[in-house]
């Protein structure tokens, strides 16, 4: 029976345990997307204290396509080498690096560039952050495809491991997914086939660049609180449309798309996984305020998820997965030498 600390391997992807660390702006990056010290010493730091894969925060493929202007980017060349030297400290203590590759859509408070969306409906009109979207041509849906080609030929000269590609929280790909922003009337519009269309083609883009040997992630928003929105069964008929491109794993999150008021509560979402494992048969990360080792481990033991992604425990203790061991009474050999007294 598998548990936390046992090995995963997905394609040629091995983790030393089924701990991720969640992607997570930092919104530290310079106005440019480059990264800082700053980020080398987050990652490495969770590296050290024992995650298996460390996923990078939403990684911006256009620079209209940044939540804010301190997110990192990855759509020109010299952004590399700063990330290469992320991944390359970081796997240097057992850490396999992933990547969430993503578009903000109207949820860009860039105000001096373009914003746009599938629809151009407003995402929070009481914010100045924020201002309406311009609908998307079928010119910019090429652009978008185009972005996400050659950021996934950027990560692999990176050095990533795996690539997620962000189709939750209310952004680009999100909105095309959910009725509730998007109000299209051509072939990205209106039947839940025809919105998940652009994520498609998304998958169907990166995956000809991408090795076949290396996984691809896809992050869901499985349920978006909303009785018109979609629910984890229409999120898992869309991957069930999706899936033969080229995805691997599901990274099993929700909420986002409009403004709701989320109940939260120690692992909230696990359920939501659980359906989008069973109804697509593929592997899946889940999470949501998971604090306990305890609960973390059930969840793997009984076979309700592959993976747990924690965030907020991470970015208080980078050394979660050192002390869940010792909590969970497991031995492994990845203690860093220097910390072993403190077993």
């Amino acid at each position: 029976m598998a548990n936390l600390f046992s090995s995963l391997s997905i394609k040629d992807l091995t983790l030393r345990n089924r701990i991720v660390m969640a992607p997570m702006c930092m919104y530290c990056a310079d106005t440019h997307g480059y990264p800082t010290d700053f980020h080398t010493t987050h990652y490495e730091s969770r590296a050290i204290g024992g995650a298996g894969l460390i996923l990078l925060e939403a990684t911006a493929i256009a620079p209209n396509g940044r939540i804010s202007p301190h997110d990192l980017g990855i759509w020109d060349d010299s952004h590399i080498d700063g990330l290469a030297a992320i991944v390359s400290k970081a796997k240097k203590h057992g850490a396999m690096m992933g990547i969430q590759l993503g578009h903000a859509g109207r949820k860009s408070s860039l105000l001096d560039l373009d914003v746009i969306a599938p629809s151009s409906l407003h995402f929070d009109s009481s914010d100045p952050a924020y201002k309406t979207p311009r609908e998307m041509t079928k010119e910019d849906i090429h652009e978008v495809l185009s972005s996400f080609t050659s950021a996934a030929r950027r990560a692999l000269m990176a050095g990533f491991d795996t690539i997620e590609i962000h189709g939750a929280h209310g952004y680009l790909i999100n909105e095309f997914l959910s009725p509730l922003t998007n109000h299209r009337s051509d072939e990205y519009g209106g039947t839940l086939e025809n919105r998940s269309r652009l994520l498609l083609e998304i998958i169907r883009s990166i995956r000809s660049v991408w090795p076949d040997e290396k996984p691809i992630l896809l992050r869901v928003s499985a349920f978006e609180y909303s009785e018109k929105g979609n629910t984890p069964e229409d999120v898992a008929q869309i991957i069930n449309w999706v899936k033969d491109a080229g995805i691997d794993m599901v990274d099993v999150s929700s909420g986002g798309v409009i403004l709701s008021s989320v109940p939260v509560y120690e692992g909230y979402q696990i359920k939501m996984a659980e359906i989008i494992k069973a109804q697509t048969h593929l592997p899946t990360i889940a999470g949501g305020k998971i604090i306990q080792p305890a609960m973390a481990n059930e969840i793997i033991a009984n076979d309700r998820s592959d993976l747990v992604f924690l965030g907020r425990q991470f970015l208080i203790n980078p050394y979660w997965p050192l002390q869940a061991s010792r909590t969970l009474g497991t031995e492994i050999d990845y203690w860093p030498i220097p910390y072993e007294r403190g077993k």
